[in-house]
């Protein structure tokens, strides 16, 4: 090591993504187990957004890592034009927790390509090239995916980004209401906006939504949102395309977000929590209409590590373990206690301005101003490296023992859905200290 710690060689000679590199300091992790991991000088840290919102089954899960293991010892990798075991037993397993009539998959590496993969699918099967995305999204780092992102992480990779044929729309906010509306008076105008947009472009392939946006927010939109948005689709031709990379696998207290609204798409994009991130599978579903196109149609996709063993046979694990852990239930169950706290600590704290989320999946909306619902800070604000009140409040639950991720001017709290209620108390208590920062800066 030269007399270099770890952190120093990862941080000269590694990438840290989306940041500029200069001053990252990366902690060095030496540990982790179940909701909690440890640095080089033993502190132990509450994981309180499952690190990328991801870790759903808690750090290390045995049985994942013991399906990893034993696959390697059996069969570490066969080529996607063959079958092997392992990609018919979760090919069957995904057909009892998918939405009903999704039922043909082809597997990743990563959301991003799943999302690269579902733009090519609608692409080809409606002949048709556009897509509409929304504002306040993310839908992956790639050439077409960051295209489709609608938040500032796109700007720092355009033009090259800028792939034709990608438009958006407004997100839904009822919070911050980008059509300067209210609900329920405002009828979903939103959603009427989307269909707007498909009436007065040609060639529109698809539309391309978070059903509960994840970074950008946890925006749980109202009831009636997307069963509207999947009619305007319908109606029009139009694929809607569900991106649940990181609101699946019992994320929001269902298998997926679409669970919540009786909306079944033609498209749906998954990955994180399908192994427990334990080893990286992204997964698009197709609806047989989709897939019955390419039974007599060029199918022009595909990839090394397409349906890799090695990350099928960790999905299976976590499946089993899903339901033995109860963990649907339980992300219920823990996520109305956690809704409790944070609504307590709104109450308490002048800068909360919003708290809002479903299952363990919550956000904690920060603000200058609760009358004017002013942020403390904005994404110019990120994208020109400007101190951030959001970063404060990280790093002082940091020093308290928990670990959360902070975006721009609110928190995303995503826990293991192993996690406890004495875990969130001790989490709720860091919380309660470290906003105290943010109070002082209300104005």
């Amino acid at each position: 090591m030269e007399g270099k710690s770890v952190s120093e060689i990862v941080a000269r000679h590694t990438y840290g993504t989306w940041r500029a590199q200069r001053g990252w300091k990366p902690p060095h992790v030496t540990r982790a187990e179940g909701c909690h991991f440890w640095d080089a000088d033993g502190k132990r840290f509450l994981d309180l957004s499952s690190q990328l919102v991801c870790v759903n089954l808690g750090h290390q899960n045995e049985a994942v890592v013991e399906a990893i293991c034993r696959q390697a010892r059996t069969m570490a990798y066969l080529g996607p034009a063959y079958a092997c075991d392992v990609r018919a037993e979760l090919a069957l397993k995904l057909l009892e927790v998918m939405p009903r009539g999704l039922d043909k998959f082809f597997f990743t590496t990563s959301g991003t390509e799943a999302n690269e993969a579902a733009f090519k699918i609608a692409r080809m099967v409606t002949g048709k090239h556009k897509i509409i995305a929304r504002y306040t999204s993310y839908h992956g780092s790639t050439a077409g995916s960051i295209a489709a992102t609608g938040d500032f992480r796109r700007w720092h990779a355009e033009p090259v980004s800028k792939i034709p044929g990608v438009i958006f729309g407004p997100e839904t906010h009822c919070y911050r209401c980008p059509l300067g509306k209210s609900y329920p008076g405002c009828d979903m105008a939103c959603a009427d906006y989307l269909a707007y947009m498909i009436d007065h472009e040609e060639n529109v392939a698809a539309v391309i939504v978070e059903p509960i946006v994840g970074t950008n927010g946890v925006l749980v939109p109202p009831p009636e949102y997307l069963p509207r948005l999947a009619e305007h689709c319908k109606k029009r031709g139009v694929l809607l395309i569900a991106d649940e990379v990181m609101t699946g696998w019992g994320r929001t207290g269902k298998w997926f977000a679409v669970d919540h609204y009786g909306v079944v798409p033609d498209i749906l994009t998954t990955a994180k929590g399908i192994t427990g991130a334990l080893a990286p599978l992204g997964v698009v579903a197709t609806s047989r209409a989709v897939s019955d196109y390419f039974e007599d149609n060029f199918f022009a996709h595909g990839h090394t590590y397409e349906a890799h063993p090695l990350t099928l046979a960790p999905a299976v694990a976590a499946l089993d373990e899903y339901r033995r852990l109860n963990l649907l239930e339980r992300s219920t169950q823990l996520g109305e206690y956690l809704g409790k706290g944070l609504r307590a600590l709104k109450d308490r704290h002048p800068s909360v301005g919003d708290v809002r989320g479903l299952g363990l999946f919550w956000a904690v909306d920060l603000v200058r101003n609760r009358e004017t619902r002013e942020p403390f800070n904005t994404p110019q604000d990120k994208s020109a490296r400007r101190p951030l009140v959001i970063d404060q409040v990280v790093a002082e639950l940091g020093r308290r023992g928990v670990s959360v991720l902070g975006w721009v001017s609110h928190l995303v709290l995503a826990p293991p859905l192993i996690v406890t209620e004495a875990d969130l108390d001790f989490a709720l208590e860091a919380l309660d200290a470290a906003l105290t920062l943010a109070d002082q800066k209300v104005g």
